[in-house]
């Protein structure tokens, strides 16, 4: 190999095949070869990272970027940075939180300008289906939009409302016209709006407004809508086990359903939530541990797809001490590898499976063949991960423009020591070069 301008080297390399020692060849962005560790090789710079693991930069497929409009929440500068602190490479961006939301062409350009310059990692976006803009999907498709994001109750935010079953009917069509993809918040409104809306600060009345019936019809309902259209959807941020048979039987039938959950699901317990603690209010909200057990079966058992962060911030004098009016989100992008991670290895999981759930299998999802594995003619996306290594979670460490934390005072496994997009080193030991990211669209 003598055109590499960079190979590095570990003793430990997760690619498809497994983990093993390997030299990575790079040149003009992309990994030209996977090598054995003692290979000859003659390029530009020759990096040995020992026995820290060097694994394929992970693809975040949920982030709330609220760029441009309420940058006061985060923005593309601190939001990318973040990513690439916890050796995320790719975001897809949601569509809402930002003003404009991302439902028509123009407003895609908006965020496309606003990003350009700021993004340290790659960067794509979501559109978003709204009940009056059916006509505005395909020339978002057409544009690069990996897909569309609904609700099937109330958003939060009055400019994203949500979806009745004839206007997701009507939006799952068009989609499914033109080969998309649908990603859905699955809770129904009528099973929301029949439990009981105590407020105040009461972690346990907030869990019982949001019950898992919610979820569960709101996915029966996506399923079967599916199944009559032959569309293809995604169910987002799953909290509830209880849809799991429901999500296996439809896959069985040949229904295209795929299902994401995340960190705070997998590494947090309802039991565990201090009252009037609403940095960890979230929508759907997390639950008990035994519903935890059951989702990391479910992630064992492929049931489940793969883990993203759903990071959906805000300034923190919206996060009080009543679960009611506080606003529902949790900031998890910088934490989100090491907090998988360190729950994953007590569950006798291992980092190819972290890999696969966090990189390999959003990649696939929204179609960034690029991305997501250490093997020749993909991106030189790489994080470089020191697995045994502790550390306490300091909110002021945190890249996150507002650094208000669900893990805080927590001890993680697994340190971050550097991250690499398309063969250039971005962040080291929380040193930044410029950003070096790219606009993301997606490809026929």
């Amino acid at each position: 190999m003598s055109d590499a301008e960079l190979v590095l080297r570990s003793t430990r390399v997760i690619t498809p095949e497994g983990t093993h020692p390997a030299s990575v060849a790079v040149a003009d962005g992309k990994i030209a070869a996977v090598l054995p560790y003692d290979a000859p090789v003659e390029a530009a710079r020759v990096e040995d990272v020992g026995d820290h693991v060097l694994l394929p930069g992970l693809v975040d497929t949920h982030v709330h970027v609220n760029d441009p409009g309420r940058t006061e929440w985060e923005g593309f500068w601190t939001a990318t940075r973040a990513a690439a602190a916890g050796g995320i490479t790719t975001l897809v961006d949601m569509p809402l939180n930002s003003l404009p939301p991302t439902t028509t062409v123009d407003h895609l350009r908006t965020k496309q300008q606003v990003a350009r310059d700021k993004a340290h990692i790659d960067v794509g976006f979501w559109g978003g289906a709204l009940p009056d803009n059916v006509k505005d999907l395909r020339p978002l498709h057409d544009s690069g939009v990996f897909g569309f994001k609904a609700f099937l109750s109330p958003s939060g935010v009055d400019e994203f409302p949500h979806l009745d079953q004839e206007q997701l009917a009507r939006s799952m069509a068009e989609i499914s016209s033109f080969g998309g993809l649908l990603i859905v918040h699955a809770e129904d409104p009528h099973h929301l709006s029949a439990a009981p809306q105590q407020g105040g600060p009461k972690y346990a009345h907030f869990l019982a407004s949001r019950p898992r019936d919610a979820e569960d019809t709101a996915i029966a309902h996506l399923i079967a809508q599916a199944k009559r259209l032959h569309a293809r959807v995604h169910v987002l941020h799953l909290s509830s086990s209880d849809a799991l048979p429901l999500i296996a039987a439809a896959r069985a039938e040949g229904v295209r359903v795929t299902v994401e959950t995340c960190p705070h699901y997998l590494t947090l317990t309802a039991e565990e939530v201090p009252d009037g603690a609403s940095e960890f209010k979230c929508c759907p909200p997390i639950r008990e541990a035994a519903n935890q057990d059951l989702l990391w079966q479910a992630l064992a058992d492929g049931t489940i797809d793969c883990v993203v962060t759903d990071h959906s911030p805000s300034t923190a004098d919206l996060k009080t001490n009543d679960f009611a009016t506080a606003w529902g989100g949790i900031s998890g992008l910088q934490l989100s590898l090491p907090a998988v991670w360190t729950e994953a290895r007590k569950r006798g999981h291992t980092l190819e499976d972290v890999v696969r759930w966090m990189s390999t299998r959003t990649a696939e999802l929204v179609g960034l063949g690029q991305k997501g594995a250490i093997e020749a003619g993909r991106d030189a996306d790489f994080a470089v991960l020191a697995p045994d290594e502790t550390f306490t979670v300091d909110p002021a460490a945190l890249q996150h423009r507002n650094r208000v934390t669900a893990y805080a005072g927590r001890t993680l496994s697994g340190v971050v020591k550097s991250t690499w997009l398309r063969g250039q080193r971005i962040v080291a030991d929380g040193e930044f070069t410029d950003p070096k990211g790219r606009l993301l669209t997606r490809t026929p």
